[in-house]
């Protein structure tokens, strides 16, 4: 499995129901490594939060 985005794309987010996140515009930090699960994961930042989140993949679309 190979990731879609890449370090410093800008992406929009879309938290999953119940995820108290902000949806939005996030850049991407750091791709993570694909766990056995097979799940694509990504590091990423709001300008707005001083924290970085753990997204996956089917909830991030290009900006």
């Amino acid at each position: 499995m190979t990731h879609k985005y890449a370090s410093g794309q800008n992406v929009y987010y879309e938290p999953t129901f119940g995820n108290a996140a902000a949806r939005g515009k996030y850049k991407i930090v750091r791709t993570l490594p694909v766990e056995n699960d097979h799940r694509v994961s990504y590091r990423i930042k709001s300008l707005a939060e001083t924290f970085e989140r753990i997204a996956e993949e089917h909830q991030l679309s290009a900006e």
